[in-house]
């Protein structure tokens, strides 16, 4: 075991050991702070998921290709992608003996550091497939913890971010070191004694249980905030992760919340006072979804997302040039339901028309289309037809409609303002800016 100080609040510890086949380990912990440390170099990974009953070759490679641009934000280079048709993953070792040693040899000729896997994995297939790979194993849940660990910048944010880290730690702690298998003695306390995982297990738990006390306090002088924010009407963006919503908010209330084309760029909610034309509103910024989002997220972030229940109107914002928008669509709507049961009306915003292509079918083609046959038109008239006057198209990136996007926030808004509040002069007198 070795130790290096990087601060003076700072310890980490370095546990090398062997596994029981003589597999060298090496495991870092930082004061059981921040268990996950991760390197500011490129890494080159590979990525691995599985074709199964309930997804297809196409859906695989479009989560896997997702998953590619997770581990780019990370910080790690996918170079390879491998996939498995199964009926359901092995419990042993998650893809088959043969496509396991395909993998190892490809790590080996290629001096892969990291492989990812598109599925979450249990305390038994990971110590097997580490055990059988020699090198750093990842599962998606773990992946996005770690982003969700590098992005978080409030004390809000990275407590929930810890919190969740710690309920995904807790039950992969099962032989995980050979150490934590002795037992602690010593003069005075001969008997069983307490085994080093049990402690292990001990403390994280109290752990747990000081980081939710935690929440509490802050989501308490979270809803006095937001209980101090008066009358005025709240609407908040809603939407898959990189679809636009932090480049939108800074486009409608005139500030610099980050925005940058990776995933989950926003983890904060930001909240800033909009004022269209004579009405004022209060507009917050969530954080993203995303598909397989991890249960222990979900739960840490729900506080978070009560700017979600407590809005009364959502601006959902989807990305219309990427080639799965529909099911994206589906993965926010069923986290919102997650999130809160109640109905509230929503405006679909389909942003990035700018970036939208498709390639036409010619006349002789008797094939069926596919989403890349559709053109922006057609999608136009589906989705206005469906949605009525709650659906727009725009481009916050070339500034494409964004008048028109305000003039029907401007609509909505006034709608539940008057309505809740019909004796209240909360309008700004309106006036010509020409004058």
């Amino acid at each position: 075991m070795r130790r290096e100080s990087l601060s003076s609040d700072t310890t980490i510890t370095f546990f090398l050991g062997e596994s029981e086949n003589g597999v060298a380990i090496c495991f870092i912990f930082a004061g059981m702070k921040e268990f996950i440390i991760s390197e500011t170099k490129t890494e080159k990974a590979v990525l691995v998921g599985l074709v199964t009953p309930e997804q297809n070759e196409q859906k695989v490679k479009e989560y896997l290709d997702e998953l590619a641009f997770l581990a780019d934000t990370a910080g790690a280079e996918a170079v390879k992608q491998f996939y498995q048709r199964l009926e359901y993953p092995n419990p042993v070792t998650f893809v088959g003996a043969g496509k396991l040693q395909e993998i190892k040899e490809y790590v080996i000729e290629n001096e892969i550091g990291l492989v990812i896997f598109d599925d979450e994995l249990s305390a038994k297939q990971l110590r097997n497939i580490e055990r059988e790979l020699q090198v750093k194993i990842l599962d998606r849940t773990n992946l996005i913890l770690d982003i969700f660990a590098r992005r978080a910048q409030t004390a809000h944010a990275k407590t929930q971010v810890e919190l969740a880290q710690y309920k995904y730690m807790l039950p992969r702690l099962t032989r995980l070191w050979t150490h934590l298998e002795r037992q602690r003695g010593g003069v005075g306390m001969r008997g069983p004694g307490e085994t080093q995982l049990e402690t292990d297990k001990r403390i994280i738990l109290d752990k747990i249980a000081r980081l939710k006390k935690e929440l509490v306090e802050i989501d308490k002088q979270k809803s006095v905030q937001r209980k101090n924010r008066g009358k005025m009407v709240r609407v908040a963006l809603v939407g898959y992760t990189n679809v636009g919503k932090s480049t939108l908010m800074n486009l409608l209330s005139k500030s610099d919340v980050f925005a940058e084309n990776k995933l989950f760029a926003t983890l904060d909610t930001t909240v800033r006072k909009v004022i269209v034309d004579n009405l004022p509103f209060l507009l917050s910024d969530t954080v993203g979804f995303i598909r397989k989002l991890p249960t222990e997220l979900v739960e840490s972030f729900k506080s978070t997302l009560d700017e979600v229940r407590e809005a009364d109107l959502l601006v959902h914002v989807v990305d219309i040039s990427h080639p799965s928008f529909e099911e994206q669509i589906d993965v926010v709507n069923k986290t919102l339901a997650e999130i809160d049961k109640t109905e509230k009306p929503m405006i679909m915003v389909f942003n990035k028309v700018d970036a939208f292509t498709f390639v036409p079918k010619d006349e002789d083609d008797l094939t069926p289309r596919t989403r890349e046959n559709i053109s922006l038109d057609e999608l136009k008239q589906t989705w206005m037809s469906r949605m009525q006057d709650s659906c727009i198209f725009i481009s916050a990136k070339q500034k494409l409609n964004i008048e028109e996007l305000k003039e029907m926030l401007y609509e909505k808004v006034k709608e539940i303002h008057i309505t809740r509040f019909p004796y209240n002069d909360f309008l700004f007198q309106k006036y010509d800016e020409n004058e």
